[in-house]
């Protein structure tokens, strides 16, 4: 199984990596574009800025690339709010692979402080309530995952999987070949290791 990594302006690849291994994959980082071309699988971490992620996959023409991949490709956070069309993130135009756009999340007064509870960003566990199929095959209802986020992708056609948080988003999506999730599943303890190897098993 050959699962490339895409290297990119981006952090969080390590962990990735620590979970891949877990499951018995060796994956390549890389940002070459033949090794990405003939991987079976792609993975899109990312922990970073929409706006600096997308300057980097166009200098590199890498976004050309991504729309164009036939094997299944799956962004993780930023890696998937990459996929949608917009993020007010730096005002970044993105892959448009997903029909939604990415938006600051916004507390009751109408800003991102922090208002009782409901802190920006969320960060820790969240339940998800999802589609019982492709990456979640098998992943009980409810499934506590763990999230990391300022940032939400609204939800839409493409959304497989969703989440509450000041209001309702897609915690997962799906288009064709592409996936993915705004939680971390290589954070996310055992639900997000058989995420993750339902995605190596595509």
């Amino acid at each position: 199984m050959n699962t490339v990594v895409l290297k990119y302006n981006a952090g969080n690849i390590q962990s990735v990596l620590f979970a891949l291994e877990r499951i018995g994959i060796q994956a390549i980082v890389t940002d070459d574009p033949l090794l990405i071309r003939s991987a079976d699988k792609v993975i899109i971490p990312g922990v970073g800025r929409a706006d600096s992620a997308m300057a980097y996959l166009r200098e590199r023409e890498l976004d050309k690339l991504i729309i164009s991949l036939k094997q299944p490709v799956l962004g993780i956070c930023l890696g998937m709010q990459l996929m949608c069309n917009y993020s007010e993130e730096g005002d970044a135009t993105c892959l448009e692979i997903f029909d939604t756009d990415v938006k600051l999340f916004l507390t009751g007064n109408g800003n991102a402080l922090s208002t009782n509870h409901m802190k920006v960003p969320q960060i820790g566990w969240n339940s998800i309530t999802h589609k019982e199929s492709g990456i979640f095959k098998e992943i009980p209802q409810n499934s506590y995952v763990y999230f990391v986020h300022s940032y939400y992708a609204g939800i839409s056609d493409d959304t497989v999987a969703a989440a509450n948080y000041i209001q309702n988003y897609s915690a997962a999506l799906q288009k064709n070949n592409f996936y993915g999730t705004q939680f971390h599943p290589e954070k996310s303890a055992e639900a997000g290791q058989l995420i993750l190897e339902n995605f190596i098993k595509l």
